[in-house]
């Protein structure tokens, strides 16, 4: 009868698509679930697929000096059976992260786990996530495989049938630790975090990462808002928060380890900030650490006050994205208006007072929505310059159990439901005519 504890296996997949790039990606669910296990005393493997910083990637690693780079690439052939479905896009459809050889190496070399952990991001990286397990089940056959994440808890059925794991858990994986582990080993946990005190959880193990170049942050879960092609309200529907003192020592606590430049994954960073955000932002200010701040998420427009600016500029924030959506400010705009006119520019205005650089800031537009007007967007596009910040497109992926979906489905211009791939932004799903598809690429041209 085996008496040491558990060895558990956990996998970040790669990324199937037409482009990617590590714009600050980490996953941050999964290295949460492992440090709660290495607080239960149990062995932990981590393989990155991703890996950027591979002993056998060639040398050398570009690093910005953000810690971001691009992933190692390699085309590929488009998804078994679906290739012949594939509209012609010019750009070949690619794997990112490391060679297939050098995983199916690394997990030779391993001791054999009692349990593995696949996590999963864009639900169009499936096929990412499929070839992961498969070689994972060409070493270690008889080791259950969980699949969690978001492509596992929106694309359930798609999940199930399709990436070889034996298990899809859908929502926070943490929810469902304590079970799974009972179920697949036969031991309790003795420490199981509060699920409604997220500072009950230790900070999530990215010591296990290979080569830290940045450190992801996470000061809640969950959004107030219910946008109606954003699937976080489903996936996380309350809003949950850390204190400002736990964040801030896991701050101190990375920056400690060698890390300057954080990215902050919140939905709502701000909101409410003089209780959450405003304490934290204060405390770093006052620790003097020398360290960059980004906002890959964006922030929410109406929150951003000049004592808001002055205090993230005071803070380190160097990258700034704000969650613009359109400038069509009109209440007979078809989504969800969460921002004015006024306020936008009074937004932009703080944070150049507060001392921003232009060339810091962008703010967001939705494009390739269904039915949309593309001069809207170009029009929106010429506002936001005038604002004197960059317009960055934020091409429009259907995800489901999204209020967008099945306007969506309705309008793709082939079937979004056969497989998630069909979703990729990439395709511009749901803009049907060639013409603007041209004219989505001419706007491309129009940012810089």
């Amino acid at each position: 009868m085996k008496t040491d504890p558990p060895h558990i296996l956990c996998v970040n997949p790669w990324i199937h698509d037409f482009a990617a790039f590590d714009f600050w990606a980490k996953p941050l669910g999964l290295l949460s679930i492992a440090a709660i296990l290495r607080e239960n005393g149990f062995g932990l493997s981590y393989m990155d697929c991703l890996d950027r910083f591979h002993p056998k990637a060639d040398l050398p690693v570009k690093v910005l000096w953000d810690g971001r780079g691009p992933f190692r690439k390699t085309p590929i052939p488009f998804p078994r059976d679906l290739g012949t479905l594939l509209p012609e896009i010019g750009q070949p459809f690619s794997r990112y992260g490391i060679d297939p050889e050098w995983f199916y190496q690394d997990l030779k070399k391993l001791p054999r786990p009692d349990l593995i952990f696949v996590t999963s991001l864009m639900t169009y990286w499936a096929s990412g996530v499929r070839e992961t397990i498969e070689i994972i089940k060409k070493v270690f056959l008889d080791v259950p495989v969980i699949l969690g994440g978001i492509y596992a808890g929106l694309c359930r059925d798609h999940a199930e049938s399709y990436s070889l794991a034996d298990r899809v858990i859908t929502g926070p994986g943490e929810d469902c630790l304590a079970s799974l582990i009972k179920e697949f080993t036969g031991v309790d946990l003795k420490f199981i975090p509060n699920v409604d005190d997220l500072d009950s959880f230790p900070f999530p193990a990215l010591d296990l990462v290979r080569h830290l170049a940045y450190a992801p942050i996470l000061t809640s879960r969950g959004c107030p808002f219910s946008c109606e092609y954003c699937a976080s309200s489903f996936l996380e529907p309350n809003l949950r928060r850390r204190s400002p003192a736990n964040v801030f020592k896991e701050i101190q606590h990375w920056h400690g380890h060698g890390i300057k430049n954080f990215a902050f994954y919140d939905d709502a960073l701000l909101v409410k900030g003089k209780s959450h955000a405003f304490p934290l932002f204060e405390k770093i200010i006052d620790s003097k650490m020398d360290i960059n701040f980004h906002t890959p998420n964006a922030i929410h427009i109406r929150e951003i006050t000049l004592e808001a600016a002055k205090l993230m500029f005071k803070a380190g924030f160097k990258t700034i994205r704000l969650g613009l959506e359109t400038t069509n400010f009109s209440r007979k705009r078809n989504h969800d208006i969460k921002v004015g006119e006024n306020e936008f520019f009074k937004a932009v205005e703080n944070l150049k007072t507060a001392g921003f650089d232009t060339k810091q800031l962008g703010a967001y537009l939705l494009c390739g929505l269904p039915n949309q007007d593309l001069e809207e967007v170009a029009a929106s596009m010429v506002i936001v310059k005038k604002a004197g910040i960059l317009p960055v497109l934020a091409y429009y992926t259907p995800i489901p159990h999204t209020p967008m979906w099945e306007d969506a489905v309705k309008n793709a211009r082939f079937d979004i439901t056969k497989h998630p791939v069909f979703t990729n932004n990439t395709l511009f799903p749901c803009v049907k005519s060639d013409t603007d598809r041209h004219r989505i690429s001419q706007l491309k041209n129009m940012i810089i």
